[in-house]
């Protein structure tokens, strides 16, 4: 049995993060080198009640519960101690959303999710009168949507928050979140440090127009940076995560962050110059900024760092879910030749076939869009694979089309980024599916966007812990070390990746499909009007 780790559990020298995912919410328990010792989960979905997408706050404590228990029966299977406090905690959850509260903490209407896009006109009419991009799924954008649709209880609307910041307040008796985490409900003044004054009072005037008298800097949560004190776990607190009583009160808590802050601090994409570039079902990049942007694009959303620092964010709905279901295929027909193999051997003797392929796709061009893309302005989408009579076709280079595909979009958004404003990347972190197999999807993201591409083990624990990582950065730094020092010192120092510089013929190869991909735009769409 470890017996550091285990007294280091007994002493309270560990770090707690909880995130609240879309699907899973999940616990790590870290040590002394910030290192995952013990975690829990629970699974849950949301619920689509009365045309908006939900989870119930039952829903929410049920889920925490078993999750903290799952954690707690995990730390006494591997070091026979019981789980009754922890030295520091975090809490994270999917960003954005809407959960709006009266004067005695009552829910006012069902927690509106990110996923919900009936705010339509209410982020374009925030985005022109704020100069400023507001996405659909922000929570003033919910907030302006509430009403334009006059909906009665706005009037009674005493906080708002995130689901991050809603437990955190449940479990401290304080209504604060982490900057990352409000950067998704209301642009920053990342000089200030706190939402935008000139941008409040555009909003509130807005809202007058419209007959809703309020004043929004008094109903969102007071920000809060990495390192700052948000307050301790209370025994109602500790009685909510864990009924058993086990739990005690006590433990310091770091700021509520956001999904996307918590996944920067896990792949160690925090400070200028760095980002990092996640690719699942959907495909994102996070580009840490040196300055402001010279104007709003609608291709970027504007987040910020744990640490306050301004994010560029390029998020494309579409990544990897047609790629998975051309090797699905490709699986169906060796069970039908009668082959034996497994579904990883499939992928990578498909991903590592796409390495010999045509470097600019031999004329190939393929759409992952199974939903619709706002980048490329396409409300639906359609899968296509288009070839010209004389095109290369042959396995490397169809694959290698495949794989281009779900970067196209990305590169569009990072255009704008990297041509349009002149910005500049050291380096960018991948993870994800796409990434899995060795040297292939990283070594074809870094000729997308013509930057060095690591990879590595860093990133597996996900949010929860980046977040258990915020929680250690609050109780263990050292005075004045920023943020981005505390990762690269104590967390990541002796952590190894690989890093892939651009390929010339990749990077020319990619440019000329990119070329070819922007110009049947009109198909793909002749396709979504047409079928």
């Amino acid at each position: 049995m470890p017996t550091d780790m285990r007294t280091a559990i007994i002493d309270n020298r560990t770090s707690l993060g909880i995130e609240l995912g879309s699907t899973r919410i999940k616990a790590v328990l870290t040590g002394l080198d910030h290192a995952p010792i013990a975690a829990g989960s629970h699974d849950w979905e949301n619920q689509f009640v009365d045309r908006l997408w939900t989870y119930s706050l039952e829903a929410v404590w049920d889920g925490l519960q078993e999750c903290f228990a799952s954690l707690a029966a995990d730390v006494h299977q591997r070091y026979d101690v019981e789980l009754t406090s922890v030295g520091a905690l975090g809490v994270s959850a999917m960003m954005h959303g809407y959960l709006a509260f009266d004067a005695a903490g009552e829910l006012l209407t069902p927690f509106r999710t990110w996923r919900n896009t009936n705010t339509g006109p209410a982020a374009e009419i925030l985005s022109e009168r704020l100069g400023y991009n507001i996405p659909h799924r922000w929570s003033v954008a919910h907030l302006y949507q509430a009403i334009l649709n006059g909906e009665d209880h706005v009037e009674r609307i005493a906080h708002l928050t995130t689901l991050a910041g809603y437990v955190h307040w449940q479990l401290t008796g304080q209504q604060v979140i982490g900057v990352g985490d409000a950067s998704g409900m209301f642009p920053i003044d990342v000089t200030a440090g706190d939402y935008d004054a000139r941008m409040l009072r555009q909003f509130e005037e807005l809202a007058a127009e419209n007959g809703a008298k309020l004043t929004l800097s008094e109903l969102l949560p007071t920000i809060r940076t990495a390192g700052e004190a948000a307050g301790e776990l209370t025994s109602a607190g500790a009685t909510l995560l864990d009924p058993s009583g086990r739990l005690r009160p006590g433990a310091a808590m770091c700021p509520p962050e956001g999904d996307a802050g918590t996944g920067m601090v896990a792949t160690n994409s925090v400070a200028p110059r760095t980002g990092n570039v996640s690719a699942g079902t959907s495909i994102f990049a996070m580009v840490v900024l040196e300055h402001p942007l010279s104007r709003a694009h609608k291709e970027l959303d504007l987040v910020t760092t744990p640490a306050g620092d301004l994010v560029a964010m390029v998020h494309c709905n579409n990544g990897a879910s047609e790629l998975d279901a051309w090797v699905g295929l490709f699986a169906e027909f060796a069970a039908a030749l009668g082959v034996e193999t497994n579904g990883a051997t499939i992928f990578e003797t498909l991903f590592r076939a796409a390495l010999t392929g045509a470097p600019d796709c031999g004329g190939l061009v393929a759409f992952n869009y199974l939903s619709g893309e706002p980048i490329t302005g396409m409300e639906e989408g359609r899968p296509l694979f288009l070839r010209a009579p004389g095109s290369a076709f042959n396995l490397s280079t169809f694959m290698r089309t495949q794989l281009f595909a779900p970067l196209a979009t990305l590169r569009i958004g990072m255009d704008v980024l990297q041509k349009a404003e002149g910005v500049k990347l050291d380096t960018m972190f991948a993870h994800g599916g796409l990434f899995k197999t060795k040297g292939v999807g990283q070594r074809f993201l870094a000729a997308a966007i013509d930057t060095p591409v690591s990879v590595g083990d860093i990133a597996s624990e996900g949010g929860a812990w980046g977040i258990a990582v915020l929680a250690a950065y609050l109780t263990a730094r050292q005075p004045e070390q920023t943020l981005a020092d505390f990762l690269n010192d104590e967390v990541f120092a002796t952590i190894e990746l690989e890093t892939v510089q651009p390929d010339r013929a990749d990077v020319v190869g990619f440019d000329a499909f990119l070329q070819r991909f922007t110009a049947a735009l009109p198909v793909e769409a002749a396709a979504v009007e047409h079928t």
